[in-house]
């Protein structure tokens, strides 16, 4: 891993102008192991081959947002996805059915068709909260599982931008059930939470372990995570870390 822990980071990046990334990459980037660029916002960014070369300069991996994919499908434009995988040297290619009709079974057999071409990172959840909230522990781990077999070389469980979907609550707070069916159920080292609000940042953390893999990490995020995960914050600093207390001072001083 580029940052010296164990436990992927992945950032987002949700549009940043070319040199504002260039520098985070310089100031930053040994703290990110992938960056997702977001939703389809590589279609429309004009540097992107120019993001995609401060990434690959820097060594470290790539993709584009699920969504895309999505789109890619639906519009019948998959090819033309591929393409534009190949052209940028994007390291991986994200699978996901969180906004399109496409079943788990369909879905898994796209991971196995994709895995022909790169690296596949497979989704499990919906953008829809009301959707996602239907999905059980037992939902959630088989998809996992299933996407696993079709070939994906790590799973994410969605959680959104706004992390209130998905394996997230409407309340900003992990679906417990879910959480602890998947801890008990995967190697956790094959399973990417998307975390991208401190609350859900500092939960798992405390719950998994600071080599838990977490994305969807905001740009201006990417350090306060790091000192999260060192325990060189308030909020993990007790938990993760062991120290003496020291004995208390007298309130009375002798001469």
């Amino acid at each position: 891993m580029s940052r010296g822990l164990p436990g992927a980071t992945m950032m987002i990046d949700p549009g940043l102008p070319t040199g504002a990334f260039t520098d985070l990459i310089d100031s930053h980037g040994h703290l990110v192991d992938l960056v997702k660029f977001g939703w389809g916002t590589a279609l429309v960014t004009k540097d992107i081959d120019r993001k995609a070369a401060v990434l690959r300069q820097a060594g470290i991996d790539f993709y584009f947002g699920g969504t895309l994919f999505e789109h890619a499908v639906w519009t019948d434009q998959l090819p033309d996805y591929l393409a534009l995988v190949e052209r940028t040297g994007a390291t991986h290619i994200e699978v996901s059915n969180g906004t399109i009709p496409l079943d788990q079974r369909s879905k898994a057999e796209y991971v196995r068709r994709m895995s022909a071409h790169r690296p596949v990172l497979s989704e499990v959840g919906y953008k829809d909260a009301d959707r996602s909230a239907l999905l059980t522990p037992a939902d959630w781990v088989e998809a996992l599982r299933e996407d696993l077999d079709a070939g994906a070389v790590m799973v994410i469980t969605e959680a959104r931008e706004s992390g209130r979907s998905g394996i997230a609550k409407a309340d900003g707070h992990m679906r417990e059930d879910v959480l602890g069916a998947v801890m008990d159920a995967l190697d956790l080292a094959l399973v990417m939470f998307e975390a991208p609000t401190k609350d859900l940042q500092v939960e798992l953390i405390r719950t998994v372990g600071s080599r838990v893999n977490l994305g969807n990490i905001a740009t201006h995020d990417v350090v306060a995570l790091e000192t999260l995960r060192r325990g060189l914050r308030g909020d993990t600093l007790l938990s993760l870390t062991t120290g003496a207390v020291p004995a208390a001072r007298s309130m009375s001083h002798s001469n």
